[in-house]
């Protein structure tokens, strides 16, 4: 490949990304513009590895002729040929910037909204007076969530100073509606954690006369929860809590807003640890 058309590809490729991302538009054959991303990896890498020279920014006033765009193609083929941990390298790096650019705007997004993670009703486990908060939105027919629940109780057994609040997010359907308000009416007599507890393990396709056997069964007045839960404010916190995830790009549960960050998923008392600790250090 002349050293030309090498230069030229190497600086549009390392300068801006918006006319990076317009090239491989233009060049990219149809068929493979879903792998664009990719191929634009796999070319800088390519030319890291020959260790091309960096040109002047003039070089931007020059076009590619069909020559240099054959050249460009048979550069990265004949690259793959001599050295196939080229694409391996190209998808580990893709992968990270792809990580780096989500935790950028899942950290955008929790400054953001950092006002409204809690709101003076929210239901509270550990620690009202905790130096760290960790945020949960769960669905209580969750599998994922009653999964998460030995893990969490056992971190704020070993953690005294840490505030948990809860957020219920019904997302999987008429039954998890029907628990978070059956949760959120239990609250007003005192007795969410007590019913929160008992729902979670229940059987998932809960309904209301299993809510008011339960809730009978654990001394609270059933005709009042009932009624509480068909109040027009149980519903006005549901739909608060369900903007609340969408600003945050909350996309499944369970998920954790912890300092700046948030963990998705049934993590284990070992990543809680660690972010608690990165939260509680970045206070310092």
């Amino acid at each position: 490949m002349a050293r030309t058309t090498a230069n030229l590809l190497q600086c549009r490729l390392y300068s801006c990304p918006r006319q990076r991302n317009a090239l491989l538009k233009e060049y990219c054959p149809m068929r493979l513009r879903p792998r664009a991303p990719m191929l634009l990896l796999l070319a800088g890498s390519l030319l890291a590895t020959l260790a091309l020279p960096p040109v002047t920014t003039q070089a931007w006033a020059d076009e590619f002729t069909a020559a240099q765009r054959a050249e460009i193609v048979n550069i990265i083929r004949d690259a793959l040929k001599r050295d196939s941990s080229i694409l391996r390298d190209a998808v580990i790096a893709l992968q990270a910037d792809d990580g780096e650019r989500e935790k950028s705007a899942t950290r955008a997004a929790v400054s953001a909204a950092r006002d409204a993670l809690v709101a003076p009703d929210d239901p509270i486990a550990g620690n009202p007076h905790g130096d760290v908060t960790i945020v949960e939105f769960f669905d209580v027919r969750c599998p994922y969530c009653r999964k998460l629940e030995p893990e969490m109780s056992a971190f704020l057994a070993a953690d005294p100073n840490v505030r948990l609040v809860y957020k219920d997010l019904p997302i999987l359907g008429a039954p998890s509606v029907l628990g978070t308000k059956a949760l959120l009416a239990a609250q007003k007599q005192g007795a969410y954690e007590k019913l929160r507890d008992a729902l979670m393990r229940m059987p998932p396709d809960l309904t209301r006369a299993a809510i008011e056997a339960q809730a009978k069964q654990l001394g609270l007045d059933s005709d009042r929860l009932l009624r509480d839960m068909d109040d027009p404010s149980v519903q006005r916190r549901i739909d608060a809590n369900l903007h609340l995830a969408q600003r945050l790009n909350i996309q499944g549960t369970p998920a954790m807003v912890i300092g700046d960050d948030r963990l998705d998923g049934a993590v284990d008392s070992a990543e809680l640890k660690r972010a608690v600790a990165e939260a509680r250090a970045a206070k310092k």
